[in-house]
């Protein structure tokens, strides 16, 4: 099926036509982001939807509240994620585009409102700095792609958006193999180079052990984890470590 297929079959769900409906009431504009369109571009099934609303702070509160839905809302990272049961959608997450400062190498990141463009610069790898806007009566615009993200899919590699990314959040390290393993993509050879290097200068150690763990047991739930354990384990990171400091 085609993108835009795709994308009215997903939106067409009542909840999610619930978030788009409200965000169109208060004239906030809203995209469909991240790994969703990765995912429908690769042809993947798509379990979680990532929307992005394009508004203030107090604008964002106000939508979130007029949805009624009962979730999980990070008033800190301006994020609303609930459950959906009847659908092949599991969940929807909804977040302000924002722009991030990291305090400093390892720490969680200081976010405020910011734009959509603004929002795909702050991310992790290029195939997920893409967004898509949704306009009024499911209308489906053009992709948001400012770092080629297109390119490397088609390309099929991981690619940072720049060098200090591993220094400001570490965990992006497992989240390179996990992509890279599950959709068969090549971690492009600079990229490798800054995981190698943040490892080698301790990056890893600037996180905290509990979203260090996290991120292991999002390695294991993948369909191919012994082969992520392999690459981690090449790299040097050995899941025993991480397994005895949370004991």
């Amino acid at each position: 099926m085609k993108l835009k297929d795709v994308l009215l079959s997903i939106l067409s769900i009542p909840d999610i036509d619930l978030c788009l409906e409200h965000a169109y009431k208060r004239e906030i504009p809203i995209y469909v982001v991240g790994g969703t369109l990765r995912d429908i571009l690769l042809g993947f099934r798509v379990k979680d939807l990532d929307l992005v609303v394009e508004t203030s702070v107090e604008n964002f509160l106000k939508y979130i509240e007029s949805l009624s839905k009962r979730g999980r809302l990070l008033k800190r990272f301006y994020t609303f994620k609930f459950t959906i049961d009847y659908s092949e959608i599991e969940h929807v997450d909804i977040a302000i585009a924002r722009k991030e400062v990291y305090p400093k190498p390892g720490a969680l990141p200081l976010v405020e409102p910011g734009t959509i463009v603004e929002d795909l610069y702050r991310r992790d790898f290029t195939i997920n700095a893409l967004a898509i806007p949704i306009y009024s009566d499911k209308k489906i615009g053009d992709i948001i792609d400012p770092l080629d993200g297109i390119k490397d899919l088609n390309e099929k590699k991981i690619r940072v958006l720049h060098d200090k990314s591993f220094i400001d959040d570490p965990t992006r390290i497992f989240r390179a193999i996990r992509f890279s393993i599950r959709l068969g993509f090549t971690i492009e050879p600079h990229t490798y180079g800054l995981i190698e290097s943040a490892i080698k200068n301790g990056a890893l150690r600037t996180v905290g052990i509990a979203r260090i763990k996290k991120e292991i047991d999002l390695c294991k739930k993948e369909e191919k984890h012994r082969e992520i354990f392999q690459a981690l384990k090449a790299l040097g990171i050995l899941l025993e470590d991480f397994t005895e400091l949370g004991n």
